[in-house]
């Protein structure tokens, strides 16, 4: 009887015992969160339109054979063996790697001298300093390719000017390879030496002073302090421009395309990789193939960035 009593008074307890709360599910939290992924939302459409799709549609154009208005005939990896057998694609991919290396390092370095220059305490109005090596940045692109062109020009050019004047015979520029090879490193130096300027004077204003005026009381001059103390501690921040130049100088277009015009100028010194995807694209209307060309770019920027992505690991690992 009294297990009786007892039996229903335990079903009542277990009835009302707590039970164990399930966790929400994805979706509950998105609904939960839905005011904050509404306000965010138009980024990723307009990603997805202008980013995403374009990107897909271009690797699915580059097995195909169209020239933008009639139907599309597949072609297979037709693009791509083509362009590997073609020889303007490897004088472009040459002429682009020439013009990086002749850019490339006289700018970084330039940069990193302007940069300490600026950050030295003897030096006055450095504000409007940074401001000016900054300008030519943000300044039109093809304004500056228009005024080198009207300083390596030919006939009327200031720099065959400058050598009349000192009795010298002038100079084609633009019609040698070197030549126009030469007028476009000067305007890629000319315009980013201020930018990385201003990224290693942010690394210069992290180094502690106290190391300078140790080595100062120790006798070291300021080369010997440039090389010996802010060299080494700017390693990772020079690794870091490295890689975005890299980036940047296989995507050079504007430059030779106002400076010699779309075939790159006399035996095509100026043909960059992006300059021979604008032509065969969208002047000979091959689509198909300018997608291929596009894709073969991106494999090269992504070797070139992991061999600088290993530097910069092999640079960690001996720290």
């Amino acid at each position: 009887m009294a297990e009786q009593i007892q039996q229903p008074a335990l079903s009542k307890q277990n009835r009302h015992a707590p039970r164990p709360e399930r966790k929400p599910g994805k979706a509950s939290e998105i609904w939960k969160h839905r005011k904050a992924y509404l306000a965010i939302s138009p980024f990723y459409l307009l990603f997805a339109v202008f980013g995403l799709f374009p990107i897909a549609f271009s690797m699915y154009l580059s097995f195909q054979r169209w020239d933008g208005i009639g139907d599309m005939t597949f072609n297979g990896l037709n693009n791509y063996r083509f362009m590997l057998s073609d020889p303007e694609f490897w004088k472009a991919v040459g002429n682009t790697l020439l013009i990086w290396v002749y850019s490339t390092i006289p700018m970084l370095f330039s940069a990193l001298v302007v940069a300490f220059l600026l950050n030295a305490s003897f030096v006055k109005f450095r504000t409007f300093f940074r401001i000016g090596y900054f300008l030519p940045n943000v300044t039109s692109l093809v304004a500056v390719a228009i005024i080198f062109s009207t300083l390596f020009s030919n006939n009327y050019g200031l720099l065959n000017y400058i050598l009349s004047l000192l009795g010298l015979t002038s100079v084609e520029w633009l019609n040698k390879t070197w030549g126009i090879q030469l007028a476009v490193s000067l305007m890629v130096v000319w315009r980013w030496v201020g930018y990385n300027a201003v990224i290693y004077l942010a690394g210069l204003q992290s180094i502690p002073t106290v190391l300078y005026e140790a080595a100062k009381m120790d006798g070291a001059s300021g080369p010997q302090a440039f090389f010996r103390i802010t060299v080494p501690i700017l390693r990772p921040i020079i690794l870091f421009t490295v890689i975005t130049s890299t980036i940047g100088g296989m995507q050079i277009f504007t430059e030779p395309q106002v400076l010699v015009g779309n075939d790159g100028g006399v035996s095509g010194g100026g043909l960059t990789i992006v300059l021979y995807l604008y032509r065969e694209a969208f002047i000979n209307n091959y689509f198909g193939y300018g997608a291929a060309v596009g894709w073969g770019m991106f494999v090269l920027i992504a070797l070139f960035s992991i061999v600088n992505w290993k530097l910069v690991q092999g640079n960690s690992v001996n720290k």
